[in-house]
């Protein structure tokens, strides 16, 4: 088979590009949904990182998870928290922000390693194939990936704000005002996705895809 299998990559192509924008498309939903009910976002972030805090204490007394991972989780959401003194907007030069970002990439890596370890340790010991291994499966890592180490910082990335003119200035502490004199602030999510958009319509005008005038 010839045709098939070129079938088949340009499906996986399309299936990777319609997923892409969907889930960049939720995600400027979600970020426009915190902009319109920002103290409840506020409240409902607050109670889901002592949540996690609480729940990765109760994974090491009750599963034995490592003490010293449990506290780099714990000292995390606390770094996480501290994000919040001024939700929704933030200052990307903020020490706070960068030592969050910091450790996202952190408890990813020695969690990572610390379930490898456990996946590897059983299989070199067991002597035959039918023997009863006490692993966690692929699910359970994976949910505990999502909920205790990448649900609170991709919550907060969504959530926070900044001012309108927050590229290529987004160090911009103060938030803007409309002509109605209100703060006018707008979401990471948005900013990064205009931009795009703005840099793919500046891409294709210069390739002579598309006129000046028209926008995506």
């Amino acid at each position: 088979m010839w045709i098939l299998p070129l079938v088949g990559y340009l499906g996986s192509v399309l299936g990777f590009c319609f997923l892409t924008l969907a889930i960049a498309s939720g995600l400027y939903y979600l970020s426009e949904l915190v902009e319109e009910h920002t103290v409840i976002a506020k409240r409902l972030l607050s109670r889901l990182i002592y949540f996690i805090i609480g729940l990765q204490l109760v994974l090491w007394v009750v599963d034995g998870l490592p003490l010293v991972l449990t506290v780099l989780g714990v000292a995390s959401h606390v770094v996480y928290l501290g994000n919040m003194r001024r939700f929704p907007f933030v200052r990307l030069t903020d020490p706070l922000f960068l030592c969050s970002c910091v450790l996202v990439l952190v408890n990813h890596y020695f969690w990572f390693r610390h379930f490898s370890d456990m996946q590897q340790r059983p299989y070199s010991r067991s002597t035959s194939m039918y023997d009863q291994l006490n692993v966690p499966s692929f699910t359970e890592i994976a949910s505990f990936f999502g909920i205790c180490v990448w649900l609170v910082p991709f919550s907060l990335f969504v959530s926070l704000s900044a001012s309108d003119n927050v590229l290529p200035t987004m160090g911009s502490e103060q938030p803007s005002h409309d002509h109605n004199g209100k703060n006018k602030r707008q979401g990471m999510v948005k900013v990064i996705v205009d931009h795009v958009l703005s840099g793919i319509g500046e891409i294709s005008r210069l390739a002579g895809w598309k006129k000046a005038e028209e926008r995506f």
